[in-house]
């Protein structure tokens, strides 16, 4: 995040930012590192925007120093992303279903799980 916009810096020429300046439509999901995903997983949807302004390269480029010690050489690939709406799902003792747009805020949706232990439930 940079000054409240959510940058990505890509590769110059690179398949992906190539496959972005084509269909700037975009989905990101968090990465998921355990079998498991206890902490959940949030997908983002929407579209990316090209930035070419140099404050906000050069904002980009001190963030990123500043956070792992590094700045990309120029030329690269930088975008903003349009989020246009997100999901969130979590399972185990906690379960969860989000869903954000901007017109409707945070709704949070019946779980897939409550229907499965509501079936048992009656079942047993």
């Amino acid at each position: 995040m940079v000054d409240g916009d959510l940058l990505l810096g890509m590769m110059w020429q690179s398949k992906k930012a190539l496959d972005l300046v084509r269909d700037r439509r975009i989905t990101i999901a968090t990465p998921q590192i355990d079998r498991e995903p206890v902490h959940g997983d949030l997908k983002l949807y929407g579209s990316v925007i090209d930035v070419p302004e140099p404050g906000r390269r050069q904002a980009y480029s001190d963030t990123l120093q500043a956070a792992i010690g590094w700045r990309p050489p120029e030329p690269y690939h930088l975008f903003a992303a349009d989020v246009e709406r997100a999901g969130f799902i979590s399972f185990g003792k906690a379960p969860r279903l989000l869903r954000w747009t901007p017109e409707a805020g945070i709704e949070v949706l019946r779980h897939p799980d409550a229907a499965t232990a509501e079936a048992e439930g009656q079942s047993g």
